[in-house]
């Protein structure tokens, strides 16, 4: 198993920047395939991002391309998402997930899961 912390959230202003961090322990983080989602009330789940176990491909929601960026530190078994030119509708809960093999833009693909950090973008 492999147990995922997210930090990083908050609140900020409409055009400001934020960086969530997913922190893994227990598993080689290297292993894994590495996705962001995210939930905001009342609404489904819905895919930000992933990446590849080496870092080498990603992939990205249409709607967040430009905006967003993924990227991982296996030596620190960390990912990270880069959120700039946040809007009020970026604002939701923040998951990150990790699956064995392949990466995905479906959360139906991924095992583990963090408990979520909390990103609020006001206007």
């Amino acid at each position: 198993q492999v147990q995922l912390v997210e930090s990083g959230g908050g609140l900020v202003q409409a055009g400001g920047s934020l960086r969530l961090s997913c922190a893994a322990s227990g598993r080689t983080f290297s292993d894994y395939a590495m996705g962001w989602f995210r939930q905001a009330p009342g609404k489904e789940r819905e895919f930000v991002a992933s990446i590849t176990w080496s870092g080498k491909s990603t992939w990205y929601a249409d709607s967040l391309k430009g905006r967003f960026t993924i990227s991982r530190d296996n030596a620190k078994n960390t990912a990270y998402v880069q959120m700039n030119s946040l809007k009020p509708e970026d604002t939701a809960v923040y998951y990150c997930a990790a699956r064995r093999g392949f990466y995905s833009n479906s959360d139906r693909d991924y095992a583990y899961w963090g408990q979520g950090t909390q990103v609020t973008v006001s206007s």
